[in-house]
């Protein structure tokens, strides 16, 4: 019994709560993008010559007004509200010049990784080249060049020509051209090869 009570009042609970409008709560949305380009805009200027000089010319100005314009005293000494002026500009200036870090803190970061993924990039395509310059060594070592071809086929072409020679067969020319026996010219006459006898007389 407990139990269904519990489930029927957990039930009508869930029900009262999706019925009831939400009710609309005020919220500040503003631009962390803008902030942070505002901010180091402001850090820039805080950190430039002209901005000194400004901030010097405008305080020697107070203090001769405050101290020998009696008409135009606003700010008597001991210079109450520059003293305010300076703090409030100081508690102000040191959170947006952090900002401002932060910022460029960033723009490094994403610097560097842009850096290193280029550096792996360069390394892969550096030892892809390594690699396919030492196959193509090996590949062009393996490959005959034009000098060892042209030996070889001198080589082979004496051999032929020997053989010619050997056989009999076909023109006789090469290296054993100066070794071939030289025939004797003859003046049409068959040579004697006997032993020639004296003429016989008639009887």
């Amino acid at each position: 019994m407990t139990d269904k009570s519990t489930a029927g009042r957990a039930v009508s609970s869930a029900r009262q709560r999706l019925e009831t409008p939400v009710g609309t709560r005020f919220r500040f949305d503003w631009d962390a993008e803008a902030l942070a380009r505002g901010s180091e805009r402001i850090a820039r200027f805080l950190g430039t010559g002209r901005y000194l000089a400004i901030q010097t010319v405008v305080v020697i100005v107070w203090i001769v007004l405050n101290v020998f314009v009696i008409t135009l005293r606003w700010d008597p000494y001991p210079f109450i509200l520059l003293n305010l002026a300076f703090s409030t500009q100081a508690a102000y200036a040191a959170p947006l010049i952090l900002l401002a870090q932060n910022r460029q803190d960033n723009r490094d970061r994403v610097s560097l990784e842009e850096d290193r993924l280029r550096a792996a990039q360069t390394k892969a395509d550096t030892e892809f080249l390594a690699r396919e310059l030492a196959a193509l060594r090996l590949a062009v070592g393996e490959v005959a060049t034009r000098d060892y071809l042209r030996r070889e086929l001198d080589e082979i072409r004496d051999a032929l020509e020997r053989i010619e020679y050997t056989t009999g067969v076909g023109p006789t020319r090469g290296p054993d051209k100066a070794t071939k026996p030289k025939r004797k010219k003859t003046s049409g006459h068959k040579a004697v090869t006997g032993p020639i006898s004296p003429p016989v007389a008639d009887e």
